[in-house]
């Protein structure tokens, strides 16, 4: 069973909610997104929702679309991203998400 998947089954025992957070990775940029993965973990949040930006996310709205493009105008990429996860790792054992 994976993280994701222990959180939910243990939310559901305790029947409570998932607090899943969205956060677009490299907005600002990677290692603000690093920190706010961590902080996020301190203060409860259940789950992760990395966003994987791109270049023509038509079905995001506004808000959504322009983190993509400051992400990818930073020059966030796929490698960066997983590398990012992978750090994060050796401090929290979050589940993270990733939506592309």
């Amino acid at each position: 069973m994976n993280r994701i998947q222990q959180t939910f089954k243990s939310l559901k025992a305790q029947k409570n909610k998932a607090f899943i957070a969205f956060i677009t990775a490299g907005d600002p940029d990677l290692r603000t997104t690093k920190e706010l993965v961590l902080g996020l973990d301190k203060t409860g949040v259940d789950i992760i929702e990395l966003g994987i930006p791109f270049s023509d996310p038509l079905a995001d709205g506004p808000i959504i679309q322009a983190s993509f493009y400051r992400a990818l105008k930073k020059g966030t990429t796929v490698k960066k991203i997983l590398s990012m996860v992978k750090d994060i790792r050796l401090k929290s054992n979050i589940p993270i998400a990733l939506m592309s």
